[in-house]
């Protein structure tokens, strides 16, 4: 036989290349495993803002979607931003304030008997 010398990855006569089925298997896997880890790492922001509750969840969720379908960095680096950093409620006090004042209104409208002692003694001062 002649055939002793041949290296093992040279196709043999029945058409099976052992090489090129294994070349496939091993592209094929490496494209999954790529695809995973693009989309495990387009995903952790909206897994960040999830985990801590965030209040700009859905912001969050939409700048990641755009990252991913537009391959732009910057929205992916604004998602990770805002789920990272928990921004002050500015308005919170104003509410409060607002609340504060609404229920002072309404205790005075709402039961007439606490007004007319107010009247009357400005009356007896005059």
């Amino acid at each position: 036989m002649a055939t002793g010398h041949i290296p093992s990855y040279v196709t043999q006569a029945d058409g099976s290349d052992f090489l090129l089925t294994f070349m496939f298997i091993f592209t094929v896997l490496v494209i999954v495993l790529i695809g995973v880890g693009y989309f495990t790492l387009h995903s952790i922001p909206e897994k960040i803002a999830h985990e801590s509750n965030h209040p700009q969840f859905q912001l969050v969720g939409i700048l990641a979607l755009l990252a991913l379908f537009t391959h732009n960095g910057l929205f992916w680096v604004a998602a990770i931003l805002v789920a990272g950093f928990q921004f002050p409620d500015v308005a919170a006090p104003l509410r409060a304030i607002a609340d504060a004042i609404r229920s002072l209104g309404n205790k005075s409208t709402d039961d007439p008997a606490a007004a007319a002692p107010s009247q009357t003694t400005a009356q007896q001062e005059q």
